[in-house]
């Protein structure tokens, strides 16, 4: 015989019992999020390259699709995409070494210039370091580097190693682009149909909704990259400021990553000038970043993002430091992406996979006091 349910009084209030109950699943969750990271960090030199060539799919893609309605083989039409890719990149790799290699001397007779101006400074100013103390303070910095020699070895071997992955992934890369564009849609429908049968039509719209926001936000952040790093580019060549071109090719790249990656790159470009030209062409220079860091904020990404990106600011700053601090750049790179990816997956499958313009007209017609619309069929 069933024992009767215990009616002793319990000490525990509902309240505490409800915070345990809530917190052993926190904990669960933050477990799972937790082992999930540190077993994809064994993956990170297979799984980085194929998020990478994501991003490159979702660019890439229109381009990708124009093709194909003029009518060309798939095949031919990623073929040529990826070859006008490749040809674009190779002639920006191109002038930016030209420039490089034009600007360093300028470059480096100004930092010379800058260095005898501040060792000028610290003589007479307020400091008043006559020139042996500016002595021993040299033998001191080269006494440091002779004692820290090992360890500048061990660090250029390991960017040896890290270069060496860097190859491997840029053709991880390029070869999983390519079947991206060309066999996509295919391999995703063999994903999917891993999956039980209830979900596999849900999970799939909702897929194929974050795969929207994701060519939307490539199309939007490399219109923005372009505008930044041309407007920077601009700014530096009117200034007279040297490695224009190689400047506003770092704030290109560095917008990538939203609010945080192209005030930093920006940076850069103020201390050149600063060392080439002198502290107020490097006020004008701080005036063009902050001015294309507000032509950003203020006109192009709200009306390029849309709706369709609708991801906070103070998300994306939230999750570019989450990512900064976890897995470092690569982790600031594709925080933002992320986040409005798994924004409009988890919205989509809330709503049962359908497209908020559906739900919107279910409602709409669920609604007890929405007007009855006119029946077409009937005058």
């Amino acid at each position: 015989m069933p024992e009767a349910p215990s009616t002793a009084p319990s000490y525990v209030s509902p309240a505490v019992r409800t915070a345990a109950s809530w917190s052993w699943r926190f904990l669960v969750i933050v477990g799972a999020v937790v082992l999930l990271a540190f077993g994809l960090s064994f993956l990170s030199e297979i799984l980085i390259p194929v998020l990478v060539a994501l991003l490159l799919t979702a660019l890439l893609s229109p381009v990708v699709a124009l093709l194909r309605r003029a009518r060309l083989p798939r095949a031919l039409a990623v073929a040529v995409t990826m070859l006008l890719a490749a040809g674009i990149l190779s002639g920006l790799v191109t002038i930016v070494g030209s420039q490089a290699a034009d600007g360093f001397s300028d470059l480096s007779r100004s930092a010379t210039q800058g260095v005898a101006e501040v060792e000028s400074w610290l003589a007479s100013g307020p400091l008043h370091l006559d020139s042996t103390a500016l002595s021993d303070l040299l033998s001191r910095a080269e006494a440091t580097l002779k004692e820290n020699q090992s360890s500048l070895v061990s660090g250029a071997l390991g960017f040896a190693t890290t270069a060496t992955h860097i190859i491997a992934g840029f053709f991880i890369t390029l070869f999983a682009t390519f079947f991206f564009l060309f066999e996509g849609r295919r391999i995703w429908s063999w994903l999917v149909h891993l999956l039980p049968s209830p979900a596999r039509r849900p999970l799939d719209s909702a897929a194929g909704q974050s795969w929207v926001t994701l060519t939307h936000y490539m199309r939007a952040t490399i219109i923005v990259a372009l505008t930044d790093g041309t407007g920077v580019a601009i700014g530096a060549a009117v200034l007279g400021v040297p490695l224009a071109i190689p400047l506003g090719l770092l704030v290109f790249l560095g917008a990538f990553i939203p609010i945080v990656g192209a005030l930093l790159s920006g940076t850069v470009a103020v201390l050149v000038a600063l060392v080439a030209q002198g502290p107020g062409t490097a006020l004008i220079m701080l005036g063009v970043v902050i001015g294309v860091q507000q032509l950003e904020s203020h006109v192009l990404q709200p009306f390029l993002m849309g709706r369709a990106v609708a991801v906070h600011p103070l998300a994306v700053i939230l999750g570019v430091a989450g990512g900064a601090t976890v897995f470092g750049i690569v982790g600031a790179l594709f925080a933002v992406p992320l986040i409005a990816v798994l924004n409009t997956g988890i919205t989509a499958l809330a709503r049962g996979g359908r497209p908020q313009e559906q739900v919107e007209e279910i409602e709409e017609s669920d609604a007890p006091l929405a007007p009855e619309r006119p029946d077409p069929t009937t005058s």
